[in-house]
């Protein structure tokens, strides 16, 4: 899956707004070694993914190659350079979570959203994401729904976790 890069998407105050904030993040980590990665991902709370905007301004500010930024960016799955939903879905494909179920889980959550993996429904309110492991082996397989880890899941049980985020629930 490859992302595109897409500008910010706010009113011009906001993205100002967002700008200064991310300006003050790099303030108190420009002289820290290895800080990339946390102002990326402070940036990423403040705009809800990495556009090549926020990308340049980070390159900028930090003095860092627009290079070294933007391969930060995109080797590292937590990162987004598009907006994704209100609720991200991550299902586990590790070795346990696929050999107990795992590939029928992201099967059903496509035909059930109408996305491919990596993609966000039309109303904004999901993406699909896959992920390597969660940790919850011995309750494979595991999937995520924001920071909620749910275990043994299956297709019944993928339904009632669906309601709960449906009626605007965590």
């Amino acid at each position: 899956m490859r992302q595109t890069s897409e500008s910010c998407c706010c009113p011009v105050d906001e993205k100002e707004r967002a700008f200064d904030q991310i300006s003050n993040v790099i303030d108190l980590y420009r002289n820290k070694e290895g800080s990339l990665i946390q102002v990326l991902h402070r940036a990423q709370e403040i705009c809800g993914h990495l556009p090549l905007e926020v990308q340049e301004l980070i390159a900028d500010k930090m003095n860092i190659p627009l290079a070294t930024v933007s391969g930060v960016v995109s080797f590292y799955s937590f990162f987004s350079t598009v907006p994704k939903g209100e609720h991200v879905i991550r299902v586990c494909m590790g070795t346990a979570c696929y050999v107990r179920g795992g590939k029928k889980i992201v099967e059903h959550l496509m035909g059930h959203l109408g996305v491919d993996i990596g993609e966000t429904t039309k109303d904004g309110k999901f993406t699909l994401e896959i992920a390597r492991c969660f940790g919850a082996c011995g309750l494979a397989p595991a999937m995520m729904v924001d920071d909620a880890v749910y275990k043994q899941v299956n297709i019944n049980k993928v339904e009632r976790i669906f309601e709960k985020y449906r009626e605007g629930g965590r």
